[in-house]
This record gives C-alpha cells, sequence and structure tokens, in this order.
C-alpha cells in the first residue's frame, strides 16, 4: 500500500516508517505467542510512548489500517485465555491510545473495544488478579475516555460498575487511578453542561454522573474509613481538573455530605478533607466572599486536633481569595505553638503579635506537653510552615493589601512585601527562646516550662528547624536585644560540645545570614561594635571546630570560613579579627586531611582567603607575601596526587577564580599555571576535572591578547590545543561538548581569511597531526601533538566540522539508541527472531 509522505511539520522520528511496519508483524507475533519470552516491562514501556507519540502526529484509524498485524494481535489477546499479565496489560493500554481518537473508537467498537473493557471483558480471567493488569485496564480507560463515544460506552457497558469496584482495591496504585478515572469520566459526562449554574442540574444530570453521583453519596454516608477517603480523592480530583460552574451545583449536592464528616472524628480523613477544601479554594467559582467554603474551612480548623491543622492553615494562606477573618484565624494557628514556648517562658501574657493561647481550650498545651514527638512535631511544623510563608508575597492579610489595616509598632517589615502583619520581634524572640530550651540554657519555671526544657533537650528535630527559621528571620529587622539575642545563642551552639554535626552545619548556615543580612537591614557593617564582639567571639569558635574529630564539622567550618571570606574579605575589621586567630593556618594545614570532602573544602577556603591576600604571620599581623608563594606549588601537588576527585576539582576551579581575579601568585606567568593545568587535567580520570580544566583554558584564551598567529603559538605553546582536540572524542559528553565549544571560540577568534593554507597532511607536521587525530577518534589515546605552528593550528580548526558536531552533542546521548527502528530490533533479538539484523544494545 502506498504510504504518503509525512508532511513537513511532522517530526520523522514519529512517524511508522517502513522499517518498522517491516519489523512490526514479527514483533506482533511474538508478543501473541505464549510460548515465547516477554521482553521487559521498559521495553514495553517505550514501545507504548511511541505508540503515543505516533497517534498524537497523525490518524490512529489510518495506523491500524496500514498495519493490520497490529489489529490482529489486539484481537488474539482479547480471545486468548492464555495470554500472559504482561501483554494483556500492554494490549489494554495500547486500544485505549489508539481508541483516545473518536473515529478508531468506532473502528475498534465491534470486538476489541467491548471485548477488553466491557462486562465479558479480562474481568473473569485469571490475569485479572494481577495488579498490574488492573491497572492496564484502567490506564486504557483514562486513554479513551476522550469523546461522547467513550462516554455512551461508559453507561451502557457495565464497565462503570467495574470502575467503582476498584475505588477500593488492594492495590494502592490501581485505587489511585481509578479515582482519577472516575473524576474524569464524571467531568466527560458533564462536558456539554459547561454554562450550567447551580440550582439549574435538579433532577436533571446526565445518566453517568447520575450514576457517579450515586455511588459518591453512598460512600460518603458508608461511615467507613475508606470508601470516605475514595469519595474525598475523586471531588478532589474533580474539583482541580475542573473549573466550570457546574461543579458549584455539584457542591450545592455533595456539600452537606461532606460537611457533616466534620462532626466525626477526623484523624483518619483529615487530610483528604483539606485537599479537598483547599482544591475548592483555588478554583474561581468559589472565589466569592460570600461562599459558605470559607464558612466550611473555618469550622474545619476548629475541629482538626493541633497536629492536624498547621497544613490546612498554611493552604488557607496561600489562597488568594481568602476572607480576612478566615486569613487571621489561619495565621493565628500557625503562630500558636511559638506563643505557647513564650507563655511557658513566663514572659508578659499576650506577646505582642503572637496570640494567647485560648483559655478554657488547653488542647494545644496538651498537645505540646504530650511527649517529645508531640511537642517536636508541631513546633517543627509551625517553623516551617513560618519559613515557606515568610517567602511569599501571600504573607500580607487581606485588609492590610486592601489597606485597612496597619503594622503594629513592634513588627517590623520583613523584605517579602511592603506592608504586612508579620510579627517579627515576637517570632524572633520564641525562635530564640526555643533553641535555649533546646540546649538547655533556658531558665525553666515550674510548670509548662519546666516540661517543655524536659521534653527539647536535645531535641536536634526541632533544633535544625528552629536554627533554619532563625536564618529566615535574619531578613528582617528585630529590637537590638533581640539582634543581640540571636547572636548569642548561635555563638552558644557553636561552643557546645553537645551540639551534633548536622546542627552545627545548621548554625554556620544562619550565623551567616545574620552576618550578612545585618548590614542590609539594620545599616550597620563589620565596624559596629555589637558585630564586632560577635566576630571577636566567632573566630575562636571556629578555630576549635576546624580541629573537630567529626570531618562532617571541619568541612561545615571550612565551607562557612569560605563563604564569609568571599563577602566580607575587604573589610578591615573583619580581617583584624580573621588574621589575629589561627584560623587561616589551621584551614591550610586541613589540605591534607584524610577526608577528600574536606579537602576540597579546605582548598576552596584558601583559595578564597589567598585572594584576600588574608595569609599571616602566626604573630597575627597582615604579610600577603608569606605565605602564598607556598601555595600554589602545593595546590598543584595535590592537582596531580589526590586520590580522590573532588579535591582536584576544586583545585581547578580555584586557579580559574585566580586567574580571573589577576591574582599576584597567576598574574607573574600565567602560561606556566595553564601548562601545568593542563598537563595534569589531560591524564585526570575524573571527567569533570577535565571540565574544569577546559574552562580554564576558555579563560586564558580570552586573557590572551595578540594578533591570531600570536594566540595560536601560544595556545599550542602550552598545550591548550592538544587537550581541546584529544576532549574533542573525549567518551564523556560534557567534555566533548565543552571542548567544542573551546574550538570554535578559538576559531572565531583566529579565524584566517583561506589564502595560502596547506591542509595537515602538506605540512611536515601533518601526517602526525591527522594520525593522532584518527586515533583520539577511535578511542585510543595516543601521544600527544606537541608543539604545533600557528598554520597547523589553524588548518585543523578549519577543517573539523565542529558546528557539525556541535549539534551532534547536543542531541541526547541516547537519541539513535533509542530510536523506534532500534527498539523493535532489541525487541526480536531479545527472542532470537531477528534473523540477520544488527541490533542496537541501549
Amino acid at each position: 500500500m502506498h504510504r504518503p509522505a509525512p508532511s513537513p511539520d511532522r517530526n520523522p522520528s514519529l512517524v511508522m516508517d517502513p522499517e518498522c511496519s517491516r519489523l512490526l508483524p514479527a514483533l506482533c507475533a511474538v508478543l501473541a505467542d505464549p510460548r515465547q519470552p516477554v521482553t521487559d516491562d521498559t521495553c514495553i514501556e517505550k514501545l507504548l510512548d511511541w505508540f503515543t507519540a505516533v497517534t498524537e502526529e497523525g490518524s490512529s484509524l489510518l495506523l491500524l489500517q496500514e498495519n493490520p498485524c497490529l489489529v490482529e494481535l489486539l484481537s488474539h489477546t482479547c480471545r486468548s485465555q492464555e495470554v500472559s499479565p504482561r501483554v494483556l496489560t500492554f494490549a489494554l493500554r495500547l486500544v485505549g491510545v489508539f481508541a483516545a481518537q473518536e473515529s478508531c473508537f468506532q473502528y475498534l467498537q465491534g470486538e476489541l473495544v467491548p471485548g477488553l473493557f466491557g462486562e465479558a471483558g479480562p474481568l473473569s480471567s485469571p490475569a485479572w488478579t494481577a495488579p498490574s493488569v488492573r491497572s492496564g485496564w484502567v490506564h486504557g480507560l483514562c486513554s479513551l475516555a476522550r469523546h461522547p463515544s467513550a462516554e455512551q460506552f461508559l453507561a451502557t457497558s457495565g464497565a462503570l460498575d467495574t470502575i467503582f469496584s476498584l475505588q477500593g482495591d488492594s492495590s494502592l496504585f490501581v485505587a489511585s487511578a481509578a479515582s482519577q478515572l472516575l473524576a474524569q469520566v464524571l467531568a466527560l459526562s458533564l462536558q456539554d453542561l459547561a454554562t450550567a449554574q447551580r440550582g439549574s442540574l435538579d433532577g436533571r444530570w446526565p445518566p453517568c454522573a447520575q450514576s457517579i453521583l450515586g455511588f459518591l453519596e453512598g460512600s460518603l454516608r458508608s461511615g467507613a474509613v475508606p470508601p470516605v477517603t475514595q469519595a474525598l480523592k475523586v471531588l478532589t480530583s474533580t474539583f482541580r481538573r475542573c473549573h466550570q460552574p457546574w461543579t458549584e451545583a455539584l457542591w450545592d449536592r455533595l456539600g452537606p455530605l461532606v460537611s457533616s464528616l466534620l462532626e466525626t472524628d477526623l484523624t483518619p480523613t483529615a487530610r483528604w478533607l483539606a485537599d479537598l477544601f483547599l482544591s475548592m479554594g483555588r478554583s474561581p467559582v468559589f472565589a466569592s466572599p460570600d461562599c459558605d467554603l470559607w464558612l466550611t474551612l473555618a469550622r474545619t480548623l476548629s475541629c482538626l486536633s493541633p497536629a492536624q491543622r498547621g497544613p490546612l492553615a498554611l493552604g488557607i494562606l496561600k489562597l488568594p481569595a481568602c476572607p480576612q477573618p478566615l486569613w487571621t484565624q489561619a495565621f493565628g494557628i500557625l503562630l500558636q505553638p511559638l506563643a505557647f514556648i513564650l507563655e511557658a517562658a513566663a514572659r508578659p501574657p499576650g506577646a505582642p503579635g503572637l496570640p494567647a493561647v485560648p483559655e478554657g481550650s488547653p488542647a494545644m498545651a496538651e498537645a505540646v506537653l504530650a511527649s517529645t514527638s508531640s511537642c517536636a512535631g508541631l513546633l517543627c511544623h509551625s517553623l516551617a510552615h513560618l519559613g515557606e510563608l515568610h517567602l511569599l508575597e501571600s504573607v500580607a492579610s487581606p485588609a492590610l493589601k486592601a489597606g485597612t489595616l496597619q503594622p503594629q509598632p513592634d513588627a517590623l517589615p520583613s523584605p517579602v512585601t511592603p506592608q504586612q502583619s508579620w510579627p517579627q520581634a515576637a517570632l524572633l524572640e520564641a525562635t530564640v527562646t526555643t533553641l535555649h530550651f533546646c540546649i538547655g540554657s533556658g531558665v525553666p519555671t515550674p510548670g509548662p516550662g519546666a516540661r517543655l526544657c524536659r521534653l527539647l533537650a536535645s531535641c536536634v528535630r526541632v533544633q535544625r528547624a528552629a536554627l533554619d527559621f532563625l536564618g529566615t528571620l535574619s531578613q528582617g529587622i528585630g529590637p537590638r536585644e533581640l539582634v543581640t539575642q540571636a547572636f548569642a545563642v548561635l555563638l552558644q551552639y557553636l561552643s557546645s560540645p553537645d551540639s551534633s554535626p548536622t546542627v552545627l552545619k545548621k548554625t554556620f548556615q544562619a550565623t551567616l545570614q545574620w552576618l550578612l543580612n545585618s548590614s542590609r537591614t539594620c545599616g550597620t557593617c563589620d565596624a559596629d561594635p555589637h558585630v564586632q564582639g560577635f566576630l571577636t567571639g566567632l573566630f575562636p569558635m571556629v578555630q576549635k571546630r576546624l580541629c573537630s574529630p567529626s570531618w562532617e564539622v571541619r568541612d561545615s567550618a571550612l565551607e562557612f570560613l569560605a563563604q564569609l571570606t568571599t563577602h566580607w574579605g575587604g573589610r578591615p575589621n573583619f580581617r583584624q579579627v580573621l588574621l589575629a586567630s589561627n584560623v587561616p593556618d589551621l584551614a591550610r594545614q586541613l589540605l591534607q586531611d584524610p577526608e577528600g570532602y574536606v579537602r576540597a573544602s579546605a582548598v576552596a577556603a584558601v583559595g578564597q582567603l589567598a585572594s584576600q591576600g588574608l595569609h599571616a604571620t602566626p604573630a597575627g599581623l597582615e604579610h600577603p607575601g608569606v605565605q602564598q608563594k607556598f601555595l600554589l606549588p602545593e595546590l598543584l601537588h595535590m592537582l596531580t596526587t589526590d586520590p580522590e576527585g573532588f579535591p582536584r576539582r576544586a583545585v581547578v576551579r580555584v586557579f580559574t577564580q585566580w586567574l580571573q581575579d589577576g591574582h599576584a601568585e597567576v598574574a607573574r606567568d600565567p602560561e606556566q599555571l595553564v601548562a601545568h593545568v593542563v598537563q595534569a587535567v589531560s591524564q585526570d580520570l575524573d571527567w569533570e576535572v577535565r571540565v574544569q580544566g577546559l574552562e580554564l583554558a576558555r579563560l586564558f584564551l580570552e586573557q590572551t591578547p595578540g594578533p591570531p598567529a600570536q594566540v595560536l603559538q601560544t595556545l599550542c605553546h602550552v598545550q591548550v590545543l592538544d587537550l581541546a582536540l584529544r576532549s574533542l572524542f573525549d567518551c564523556d559528553r560534557p567534555v566533548a561538548r565543552k571542548s567544542c565549544d573551546l574550538l570554535l571560540h578559538l576559531r572565531a577568534r583566529t579565524a584566517p581569511d583561506g589564502k595560502g593554507l596547506q591542509g595537515p597532511g602538506h605540512h611536515p607536521d601533518g601526517p602526525a597531526v591527522e594520525a593522532a587525530l584518527r586515533a583520539w577518534r577511535a578511542g585510543e589515546q595516543g601521544p600527544p601533538l606537541g608543539e604545533l605552528g600557528p598554520e597547523v593550528a589553524a588548518t585543523i580548526l578549519q577543517t573539523l566540522d565542529l558546528e557539525g558536531l556541535q549539534a551532534s552533542l547536543a542531541e541526547s546521548s541516547d537519541h539513535v539508541e533509542q530510536s523506534p527502528q532500534s527498539l523493535l530490533q532489541d525487541m526480536l533479538a531479545s527472542v532470537g527472531t531477528l534473523g540477520g539484523q544488527e541490533a542496537d544494545c541501549y
């Protein structure tokens, strides 16, 4: 049969080409034969993906008509009782892919669609007991249920009853997919009622929708957790998927049943109720402030336990249409655990900006004081939710956005919005108090405070969460005494022998945030007495942690040192305090640390210190040249001898940064440094080291002045061209891509006019160059090119098809191996039916 040529805008890789059509009958025969071992699930998934892509590009009906072997396979699968579960699953999903187009659905309606998805389908087959088959049935219908013919089939074939039964399937994956399918079918049955308003559908629901609503009503009335949960999932998917006016009529019908759940024990269904209400809150259909959804949300917040309220409260605060009273209620719920902390610490009643825990409602106190896990859970969730909220523009209450409220005097603004009711001072005090409770430095009073001290003592989980939030609060402004307390508790954690490595890492991160943000938010600098005093106490702690027996702690201290030096290395007072300590010398000693991660961080820290001239004599006076002259050889030695890749990568990054900044040690003889690095990285087995080396070479090229011939001569002299050409055929794609970019940049910089050039073969060095290129292309090592002349280098650059190679490298690494033809060949080869064809491995 004549095959029409693909249209110009169609992707040729998605068209059923003649070779694939030739291979399909053999593959279908293998799949239909129960005696043949069926290929693995990965190949089946790739085959389904390919058919899906082909049908999206063209007609499914034409595809089946041109390849009758596919219909024969599906018909055999429909009739046979011996088909394997894997092949049956494949057939179910494949029919769904084809029948997603209505014309193809009509073509398959006679036997295949009813035989696979109707009452006489695989439900009676032994294979139905396999979850994969039931999942394939559901996913096949998900693909199929897209047009009116599919809706009519579902309503009359008995398939809808099967979908109902699968809501309670023993496989969670099947049950979840079935709930998604039910929501999809409900939307399909109502797609012609897009303009239907509330009240207009009473008694006029389409038959398919009426059946689904009856099933959901029965599930919600059942009182059993599994059916109620599945019904809530279906409704959540429906409201998330559809924002049509008929969803309001749907809620009018089912809303009372859902709301009645608030009068029962909500523990098993709280999460699903919250998801449902939040999905409705995001819909413009329910955006009116008069909508009863907001009252239902407020009631839900009151009914949930303290542990269940937080996620719903955070979700409410993200809703753009949230009314002011509900916003205030939700924000207060997030603040309550920290308000309880302040009350337990005997702070004055009604801490500014935080809600008081209501008297006569001991639920919060009971939850916080019940156990360590309960207390930690509430505090961690509150701190995490508030930290997330701090980053959102929606932190401003609706009334503040409308200009009807003014910020409280002590609630200074954070950088999120111009005006907002963000109780910065109170939150800062509560967070610092929490950290004191955790480390045992609080002054407990009899009662809740003493109980909290015992529950939170050495609680790493709460320490990490509180330190994260403390770092977030550094972006705002607080009273001077609270800022001082924040710095003090950070020093306390850095000095405490009980601080775990993960807590110390969080402490270093929070300390960095407070130091870097203090000058921005408070207008201070390192000359500020408070900051200066903190730095004076900080560096002995850094020095202590650089000597820690834990490599994680040493690593965190080095990372902190490098980052702080990057931002503050030029500040006189910072330099003075740093050089008065032994921190630079200790960082230098850690270049010999037994742990590779620590050596890498030491390289970064020492490199940054050297960039800022922060090496000194033990007496602490600033002498930039005393130790720097020994650092370059030491780092070069690490590059060639360190057994791990991380330190070697760090060394090349430092050299690249030094070269870019014009660091004194490099500026004296950059060619010598580049030559040493190129020689080392060309033999390095770590591909990231080779990529970093090529990045250094590109920077050197950009900094090399002179006419083209001189530039080429310099690059050949330091063997940059040798490295780039060798890397062009590197087995690691990132290396080859970086090399190609470098050579294109070099050719653009040195492009000759083309006159009087000889081919490489006509130059005395030409044969050796061509032999080396052939060897590298074949994957052989071969000797280096040596120092070529500018003319040969220019000719090589002009001869290579760098643009074509760049395009090839830009494609995914498996675009050839995973082509449809290769996939079919490999599937046939796996069962020995390919004949004389070659098979690709992928």
